[in-house]
């Protein structure tokens, strides 16, 4: 480790106060040399063994997140104010940030910044607003855009379900579905209509693989499934908000559905896709996205070498990244979460060819107390909730206030190396990564800081492809509305201006030289503080 680590430390002017565990963390870290520069291949295949060792620079984000004129999704009906018919959930999605309307100008900025590829959702509300209509506009609109991409040489990797539905899937109004499944209300993941939505998703899929397969190679089914799962279906705080994570056989066959429901789309790819559209020599490449964070044991918001903690942070990393892999890789489902799947699925099995990992945060989790029950048994530190379980960041400044954790750019690297060893022949992609701030320099060593954790792990023999960053524009965050902004550019939402962050400068440097140099490094990388946040309210990293 380079001296660059000691000179962020103790910071250019004069020492920096750190904590305990960042200077226990660092007390061998420091070299005598400067961090050398790093430099990266072309990009590949994301699949096919010709694509080790390359690499791809993108920017992801997702169709109910940044578009206008969107009124069918659940989202839209969900957050709609009541006085004009909606549910009055959260701050109103409503025109997002005009991304369908504005989106030649967003994919200027992607191909002003020299990035490869663009991961992006086609929303299947806007694509079938009604069961079995087809909403011809909407698929010519998409269309465009990727015959525009290909025009500007950005690879589209294509996201089919990224936390939205069409309000037909479970019309939020009647979450409880008192008329049973029908044309307007198929009641849920989970519920009687369980396997008609597995069919729809799996039509849904091939009629986009069948109307863009000639221009799309790179797909992916499902965006962090268990991450919706559980907001969706466990706490309520996405629609159609059912709470059942307290009663784990009212959740786990939304869970095995949404497996079904990957494992139909990728087969309906799969066979619906036939054209290799970049010449490679796959016509379709077909994976899914999970997010990660790095878990630690705590125990009375300390760090915890209890080993009911210890065992409790290796359930909750089982649970959170391996689950939904394993099944779709081996056809199996583990209900009671004890590391052994006891159900056999052999219709699941090998429907991945690329996984993607999605980090933002550390956190702690503690067997205390456990206000998830049996077979979990645990309490994680999210979303604010702290009986406990909750750790002082390793250094304030990597408090993200807006989002409540603590960003730890250094730990997508361990959880990358996890991955390669327990999926060896799984070819992996940071499909996203990012830090919710206005502060632009704070964006930029997030960039620097997540891509030299990721050159170590690639390093260290990990078959990692990409990097996307998260977001192109800021958006809309979901459940947390406009306030934390993730994008590369800002934007105005009284104008829906976008403008160019610090992050952005530095990310479009680094793709279009396809370089991080040493004084990009010492300027924003290591593994010392970062740029202060002038939201942050304490180390247990809580919102304002």
């Amino acid at each position: 480790m380079s001296i660059y680590v000691c000179r962020r430390e103790m910071g250019d002017d004069g020492p920096v106060k750190i904590s305990a565990a960042l200077a226990a963390l660092l007390a061998a870290a420091c070299g005598d040399d400067p961090p050398s520069t790093i430099e990266y291949g072309a990009m590949g295949s994301l699949t096919r063994p010709s694509g080790q060792g390359s690499f791809r620079f993108g920017a992801a984000t997702a169709a109910t997140q940044i578009e206008d004129m969107n009124p069918a999704t659940d989202w839209y009906l969900w957050t709609q104010p009541v006085s004009e018919g909606g549910l009055g959930k959260g701050t109103f999605v409503g025109d997002a940030v005009k991304g369908y309307s504005k989106v030649d100008e967003d994919l200027a900025l992607v191909q002003s910044l020299g990035l490869d590829s663009y991961r992006f959702s086609i929303e299947w509300a806007r694509i079938e607003p009604v069961k079995d209509q087809i909403d011809e506009a909407a698929l010519a609109h998409y269309r465009t855009q990727l015959e525009t991409m290909k025009s500007m040489g950005i690879k589209p990797l294509v996201t089919l379900h990224h936390f939205s539905n069409p309000v037909w899937v479970m019309d939020p109004r009647d979450s409880a579905c008192t008329s049973g499944p029908s044309a307007t209300n198929l009641c849920g993941f989970g519920g009687p209509g369980g396997a008609m939505i597995v069919e729809e998703m799996g039509a849904h899929a091939a009629l986009i693989a069948q109307r863009f397969g000639d221009l799309v190679d790179e797909w992916g089914t499902v965006n962090e499934p268990f991450i919706y799962m559980l907001a969706a279906y466990g706490i309520g705080n996405f629609p159609p908000g059912k709470n059942t994570i307290l009663n784990l056989p009212a959740f786990l066959p939304a869970v095995r559905d949404y497996v079904a429901a990957h494992a139909a789309m990728y087969k309906a790819i799969k066979a619906n896709d036939t054209i290799d559209a970049d010449g490679d020599g796959n016509a379709a490449d077909v994976g899914l996205s999970m997010s990660v964070a790095s878990w630690h044991p705590s125990r009375g918001n300390m760090p915890s070498t209890n080993p009911d903690d210890v065992a409790a942070a290796e359930r909750i990393t089982y649970i959170m990244h391996y689950l939904f892999v394993d099944a779709a890789l081996n056809g199996t489902f583990d209900g009671d979460v004890d590391g052994v799947p006891e159900e056999q699925h052999p219709e699941w099995a090998n429907t991945i060819d690329w996984l993607g990992l999605q980090y933002y945060f550390r956190a702690g989790v503690s067997a205390d107390r456990p206000l998830i029950p049996a077979p979990a048994s645990l309490t994680p530190c999210i979303g604010g909730f702290d009986v406990g379980s909750c750790l002082p960041a390793l250094d304030p400044t990597y408090c993200v206030p807006t989002m409540g954790y603590e960003g730890w750019s250094d730990g997508i690297e361990q959880i990358i190396l996890d991955h390669a060893k327990r999926y060896p022949n799984l070819p992996l992609s940071v499909t996203e990564a990012g830090i919710a701030t206005s502060t632009g320099k704070r964006r930029a060593e997030n960039v620097v800081r997540v891509l030299e954790a990721t050159e170590r792990a690639r390093a260290a023999g990990a078959d990692v492809r990409g990097y996307y960053h998260w977001s192109l524009t800021d958006n809309f965050e979901w459940a947390e509305g406009y306030v934390p902004k993730f994008g590369l550019y800002a934007v105005d939402r009284s104008t829906f201006a976008r403008t160019a962050s610090e992050g952005a400068t530095v990310f479009g440097e680094i793709a279009k030289s396809r370089t991080l140099t040493t004084a990009q490094r010492e300027t924003y990388g290591g593994s010392g503080p970062m740029t202060p946040d002038p939201q942050f309210t304490n180390e247990f990293c809580t919102k304002p």
